[in-house]
Order: structure tokens, then C-alpha cells, then sequence
């Protein structure tokens, strides 16, 4: 009998370490241009959020980088928008889409300011307003496009399965965001948060 399931063992192995391989990226660009940006704008040099939105939704792609360690401290899944309000998204779970128009509840890629800690109707009632510093996100705030938790994004790795959908907003889990929320009650300076894809 345990030889019957032998073959599908090395199956999920190997398919496991092609994914390991393609998942795993090499962001160092990302981090030297996010410290040059903190230094120039007077945003905080402990560290920054990346998010990369062209990973898997079951997968973990919100990174809390830490400039002085010079490695990523936490990591955890993150949500994206379901852009189908103005036209139909078949791949929605599959695929992020980008669209900064009032009421697409697509997200918004480019830097963000954290700005200032509100209360939240999601998850543990926290939600810090993200301030647009590019085209593709400037109107954040009009969107209501915060970093909130959510009780339905897990805390772990799902894959294969998908995150939920949000409306734009970057929604993790709750405790994950209280780990955020800890980390950025403490810190002076704005922090980063960078959308990529």
C-alpha cells in the first residue's frame, strides 16, 4: 500500500521545489531605491513595506524589509482588488489589476505614504490611510484605500487557493496586522509602503 502513494510523493516534491524556484525573486533593486527614497523624503530608514502583486494570492508577497539588517523580517499574504466594475474580470483571482478611477475596486500600484492610524470597521478595527506619491495611486485617499485587516485572509500560506478579493485595499490578516500595527505605533517617520508588480 505505501508504495502505491510513493510516485505522487516525488510528484508533489518536485512540483514544490519548481514553484520555490519561480517564486522566489530577488527584490534588492527594490530595496536600494526604497532606502534612496526614504532618505530623500524624509520617510522613516528603519524600514519599509514591499508588496508584490504578481505572486500568487495564496502565496506570501507582503515584506517588511528592514534597511539596517539588509533582509526581510516578516512576510505574510495580502489581498488585491477585484476590478470588475467597469468591465468584466474573468481572471480576477488569477491576475492583479491596476486602475486608479474612483469606485473600480481595482488595486494601485507605486509608492504610498502610511499615514496617520484610524479606526477600521475590519478585522481588529485598525486601518492606517495610504497617501498616493504617484500618478497610479494619487487618488488613494478619495478611494478610501487603507492597510486594514481582514478576518477572512489567512495567516498562512494557502496556495493553492486564493486570498479574498478586496476593493482596492490592501487587507492581510489580523494578526498580521497587529504585528504592523506594533511596528508602526513605534516608528517616527512615515514608512514606505511600495505596490509592485
Amino acid at each position: 500500500m505505501p508504495t502505491l502513494f510513493l510516485p505522487l510523493i516525488v510528484l508533489l516534491l518536485i512540483f514544490n521545489n519548481q514553484y520555490t524556484e519561480i517564486s522566489s525573486k530577488d527584490y534588492s533593486k527594490f530595496h536600494k531605491e526604497a532606502k534612496q527614497f526614504c532618505n530623500q523624503n524624509d520617510m522613516s530608514q528603519d524600514y519599509y513595506f514591499l508588496i508584490d502583486l504578481s505572486v500568487h494570492s495564496g502565496k506570501n508577497r507582503f515584506f517588511v524589509y528592514d534597511f539596517a539588517q539588509n533582509k526581510i523580517l516578516m512576510q505574510n499574504l495580502v489581498t488585491h482588488g477585484a476590478c470588475d466594475v467597469f468591465e468584466d474580470n474573468l481572471e480576477k483571482y488569477h491576475k492583479t489589476k491596476f486602475d486608479s478611477r474612483v469606485d473600480s475596486h481595482c488595486s494601485m500600484k507605486g509608492k504610498f505614504k502610511i499615514g496617520n492610524r484610524d479606526v477600521s470597521s475590519w478585522g481588529i478595527n485598525v486601518k492606517y490611510w495610504l497617501h498616493g506619491l504617484e500618478n497610479t495611486n494619487k487618488t488613494a485617499e478619495e478611494r478610501v484605500v487603507v492597510l486594514h485587516s481582514w478576518s477572512k485572509v489567512s495567516d498562512k500560506e494557502i496556495y493553492p487557493l486564493y486570498s479574498p478579493l478586496s476593493w482596492g485595499c490592501s487587507a492581510v490578516s489580523n494578526a498580521f496586522m497587529e504585528k504592523l500595527d506594533g511596528k508602526l505605533k513605534a516608528t517616527q517617520k512615515p514608512v514606505l509602503l511600495w505596490i509592485i508588480e
